[in-house]
């Protein structure tokens, strides 16, 4: 096995606040760049095994996307094949709605209780009612042919985590800012979206998860039923302690930098629809720290990786459109081989056929079976190959409430040595209900289901997640936020662990 490379402590990105702010201005100039379209009439990554600081260093993502580091690929496709929601959580082979799962999965779920979006009653025409100064949407602050909307949440936070017999504790604060720009153009709509987290510690010990994204979309609206997409997006995070890919006894986990671009385009052929998109995304990974201070060089897991994905629809009705799919990916490593000497560079391949469903308020989204594979270069790594069951379905089942239910298969090629991978089944459900005209309440649950082969060394994992939250707005720029939530991993043989997680905090919008 490839032992760790010794270098000097790399300081962590120390200027993570700044990054927040920096966001507004680089929203700015992805507009003014894309703002020439309008005179004009166009997201696979890491995980498994637990390792430790001896273990091999390589990573892949193959055309995949990991169910909880956070990697994520823009997809060109929106739920129901709706070209406007381009900006999407991948899985291979098909691109599901969802948002992208940032560091630890119960991590993302708490920053997600502190979001209202619009219920999709409220979005529809014809079915708006009268809404109240508290829930009306913030009418932001207009920039040229654009509008922006930003929100800074401040909120203090307690956490307890469980590994086998060993507790850890720790209060912190947490700044969560985000900001929306959107264009107000008689044709075509660029939609950038930056978000961002600064952690604090200001009692006991654990790691500060710290994370920034912003992802831009450019839809085109060209003649002939036909629509296209531009996107781009970075994304910076930490790997969590307890991700499948982390370095076991490190006091810090690697800092990850993806860089995405895709394009699509979407074109009705009568009864027939069809899509094609492209997406790349470059991974980057930084140094492990040791408890030691000495770090755990991963640049052998740098990598690229390019997937090109086709679908045809037949539409039987508005509401039912038919489909079928195909998916085809493809991974090169910066480094041929990794510490431990495998190649790790491959191919990724799938199929699918399923339905896409719109039927208004009460229930929309898409459902499809099919089939997925994953190559690799070495010899010595076996292929994985599983049948799939994907599905993102929104249902509205009375007015003010909504129930989300995703549900994805997906393979996951591992970094131990000898180990080629494990197949991921996620199922994750998002009820919300509006209490009051400006109280609303969201749970979150879900379950991720961690399949190795029969002849693997490493042992099956189940991480169960619940997550509630509260949003009283008091005023149209002012919330009051509060989160509970807590994290189950399950392990046939081994310590479980545990996480806790609780919190209170203020939000301003503008």
């Amino acid at each position: 096995m490839g032992q760790p490379k010794q270098t000097s402590s790399v300081t962590p990105l120390r200027a993570m606040s700044r990054v927040v702010c920096s966001a507004v201005f680089g929203s700015l100039l992805f507009a003014q760049t894309a703002a020439f379209a309008q005179s004009a009439s166009l997201q696979l990554s890491s995980t498994p095994g637990s390792r430790s600081a001896t273990q091999d260093n390589g990573n892949t993502s193959n055309g995949f996307d990991d169910e909880s580091d956070g990697s994520t690929v823009p997809a060109a496709t929106g739920t129901a094949g709706n070209a406007d929601d381009a900006q999407q959580r991948p899985a291979i082979p098909d691109a599901q709605s969802g948002d992208d799962i940032t560091g630890s999965i119960l991590d993302e779920d708490m920053r997600r209780l502190n979001t209202r979006k619009a219920r999709v009653d409220e979005t529809l025409p014809g079915r708006r009612t009268a809404e109240s100064a508290s829930t009306a949407e913030t009418p932001g602050i207009p920039i040229g042919t654009f509008v922006l909307r930003p929100s800074v949440t401040q909120s203090i936070n307690t956490e307890t985590t469980k590994d086998g017999n060993t507790s850890q504790r720790r209060a912190f604060l947490e700044t969560d800012a985000a900001a929306t720009l959107t264009s107000d153009w008689r044709r075509h709509q660029l939609t950038v979206t930056s978000e961002g987290a600064w952690q604090r510690n200001i009692s006991g010990e654990g790691e500060e998860q710290p994370s920034f994204k912003v992802n831009g979309d450019l839809r085109l609206d060209l003649p002939q039923d036909t629509v296209a997409h531009l996107t781009a997006g970075y994304n910076f995070y930490r790997e969590d302690t307890d991700d499948p890919d982390a370095i076991a006894d490190a006091t810090q986990q690697s800092d990850v930098q993806e860089f995405s671009a895709g394009a699509s385009i979407q074109r009705d052929f009568g009864i027939l629809r069809g899509t094609t998109a492209l997406a790349l995304t470059r991974s980057v990974y930084s140094d492990a720290t040791l408890a030691n201070g000495t770090t755990v060089t991963l640049s052998d897991r740098n990598q690229t990786t390019g997937t090109l994905r086709g679908r045809v629809g037949y539409e039987l009705s508005p509401a039912l459109i038919p489909f079928i799919e195909g998916t085809i990916g493809r991974t090169v490593y910066d480094e041929t081989r990794d510490s431990a000497g495998y190649e790790r560079s491959g191919h990724s391949y799938g199929v699918k056929a399923g339905v896409e469903v719109d039927l208004g308020e009460k229930l929309k989204g898409e459902i499809g079976i099919g089939y997925a594979r994953a190559d690799f270069e070495d010899s010595r790594l076996d292929s994985i190959d599983t049948a799939t069951l994907d599905a993102s379905l929104l249902w509205s089942p009375i007015r003010g409430t909504d129930v989300n239910l995703d549900l994805q298969t997906s393979i996951q090629p591992s970094t131990t040595a000898g180990e080629s991978g494990y197949v991921s089944h996620a199922l994750t459900t998002t009820v919300t209900h509006q209490l009051r005209d400006n109280l609303v309440g969201t749970m979150i649950g879900g379950l991720i289901w961690r399949d190795y082969p029969t002849d693997s060394t490493i042992n099956d994992e189940l991480v169960h997640t619940a997550a509630t939250g509260l949003i009283w707005n008091i005023n149209r720029y002012l919330d009051l936020t509060s989160t509970l939530g807590y994290e189950l991993t399950t392990r046939k043989d081994g310590e479980d662990s545990q996480q806790w997680r609780a919190g209170v905090g203020l939000k301003l919008k503008r």
